[in-house]
């Protein structure tokens, strides 16, 4: 993943330096951007509890620099209030479950008992992989769908030959 965008981002300070990112993206056109938001969900993947400060700061800064983000692709209109609100879910997460108990497997379930479909499960997960799919999964809930994220204390695993 090419995720230059994304670091002189981080690193700009200045109008010309955020201009220069601006302009290095908007020149790079859907797949520029696709890369830089893809570097932006890496880094909510990945983020830690001292990082969020930073993360939705750099979200505001990309959010002025690319005000109509719908203009690279329809899918990303409001791109910048899920990656907000998928970084305070994340957020709330690590707030909820101490360090000391994040460590093991983890799993996210997706599921609507009214339904036919069938329950959606993510497994095998660190701690981090699962709260990132949470807070991915959590804004988009529907009616009378739940979405847990646990951490697994026994597995027994066969696989078929």
């Amino acid at each position: 993943m090419n995720d230059t965008a994304w670091l002189q981002l981080t690193r700009a300070t200045t109008d010309a330096e955020l201009q220069a990112v601006a302009a290095v993206v908007q020149e790079g056109g859907y797949t520029a951007f696709h890369h830089l938001l893809e570097s932006i969900k890496q880094q909510i993947k990945t983020m830690q509890e001292d990082e969020v400060p930073r993360m939705l700061s750099c979200l505001d800064k990309a959010g002025r620099l690319f005000p109509e983000p719908g203009r690279f692709s329809p899918s990303w209109e409001h791109i910048w209030q899920e990656l907000d609100r998928m970084t305070e879910i994340k957020a709330k997460l690590m707030q909820t479950v101490p360090v000391q108990e994040r460590d093991g497997e983890w799993q996210v379930i997706l599921d609507n008992p009214h339904t036919i479909q069938g329950v959606v499960c993510h497994t095998g997960l660190t701690f981090h992989e699962a709260a990132y799919l949470y807070s991915y999964f959590r804004p988009g809930l529907e009616c009378n769908e739940y979405l847990r994220l646990q951490k697994i204390q026994t597995a027994v695993t066969d696989v078929g030959m």
